[in-house]
C-alpha cells in the first residue's frame, strides 16, 4: 500500500529523498517533505504531481531538542503520519587516525542521534494508532565497515541494533522496521563529506557517480514501503560484502584492504 498513506521523508531536498519524493508522489502518497533547506524542499513541492498533497516542514535532524515539536507539527498537515523515511544523513573521507573526535560525534548527531530523537517523539502516535512504519535508510557499510568511513559505518551499524530492537517492541503495536542499505547510487552526499578535521570534502566520489541512480534507488524503497520487508538491499556488486560478511568473514577481511577507497 501506497496511495494515500502519509510518508514524511527526511533529507527530501536532494538525492535520494528527491527521488523518492517523486517517486512517492506519483504513486499517490502524501507526504510531508524535510530537510535544512525551505527554498530546495518548496521547489520540490511544486514539481510534484499534486502539491497540495504535500506539505514543507525544513527541520536539522542533529537539533534533537526539537524533535518533539516536528513530530507534532509533521502530523499537522494530514493528521498523522503513517511512513517515517529516515533518509538525512552525512558522510565521511577520512582514516581514523586523522580523524578528530568532534567529527566523529558529529556525524554520530546527524545521523544517530537525530534518527533516534524523532523515532521516539513519532512512536507514541504509531503505537496509539496501532500501525506505522520506519523506513531507515542505512548502507552498505551498515554492515561492512570500510577504509576512511570508521564514523559513518559505526553510525550505521548502531542504527541497525536500535532498529531491531524496536522491531521487537513494536510487533505487538503495529509498528514495522524497514532497514534499507543501498550501496553506490549516483548522488552528491560526498560533496558535503566530512574531513578529519572537519572541513568539507568538496569532492564527488568516482565509486558514486558510477552507482546507480537516485530514481531506481528510490523505485526499490517505494517498493518497500508498500511491501515492508525486514531489510532491502539495494545497487550493484558491492551488495555482496553483506552476504560475505555474514557467510565468508575471512574472505571479506582479506578484500576490504584492497577495496578503494575514494
Amino acid at each position: 500500500m501506497t496511495k494515500d498513506q502519509v510518508v514524511w521523508i527526511t533529507g527530501a531536498s536532494s538525492g535520494i529523498g528527491e527521488a523518492l519524493a517523486l517517486e512517492l508522489a506519483r504513486r499517490g502518497a502524501k507526504l510531508v517533505l524535510s530537510a535544512r533547506r525551505a527554498d530546495r524542499l518548496e521547489a520540490l513541492r511544486l514539481r510534484c504531481p499534486d502539491p497540495a498533497r504535500v506539505a514543507v516542514l525544513p527541520l536539522d535532524v542533529a537539533d534533537t531538542t526539537r524533535a518533539k515539536e516536528h513530530a507534532e507539527t509533521a502530523q499537522v498537515p494530514f493528521g498523522h503520519v503513517d511512513v517515517l523515511v529516515h533518509n538525512a544523513g552525512i558522510t565521511q573521507r577520512s582514516l581514523v587516525v586523522d580523524t578528530a573526535l568532534d567529527v566523529d560525534r558529529r556525524i554520530m548527531e546527524v545521523n544517530y542521534f537525530g534518527v533516534v530523537a524523532l523515532t521516539k517523539a513519532i512512536l507514541p502516535s504509531m503505537i496509539a494508532r496501532k500501525r506505522g512504519h520506519f523506513v531507515v535508510v542505512s548502507s552498505v557499510v551498515g554492515y561492512v565497515g570500510t577504509q576512511q568511513r570508521s564514523a559513518y559505518a559505526a553510525s550505521k551499524h548502531a542504527l541497525h541494533g536500535f532498529f531491531e530492537a524496536l522491531r521487537a517492541e513494536g510487533h505487538a503495536d503495529g509498528v514495522k522496521v524497514t532497514m534499507v542499505c543501498p550501496g553506490y547510487v549516483s548522488t552528491d552526499i560526498t560533496l558535503s563529506a566530512l574531513r578529519g578535521d572537519g572541513s568539507v570534502h568538496g569532492e564527488r566520489a568516482a565509486s558514486n557517480a558510477a552507482g546507480m541512480s537516485p530514481e531506481q534507488c528510490a523505485e526499490r524503497i517505494a517498493r518497500a514501503i508498500a511491501t515492508q520487508p525486514r531489510e532491502v538491499y539495494v545497487g550493484g556488486r558491492e551488495v555482496a560484502a553483506i552476504y560475505l560478511r555474514r557467510y565468508a568473514p575471512g574472505l571479506l577481511a582479506r578484500i576490504l584492504p584492497r577495496v578503494n577507497a575514494t
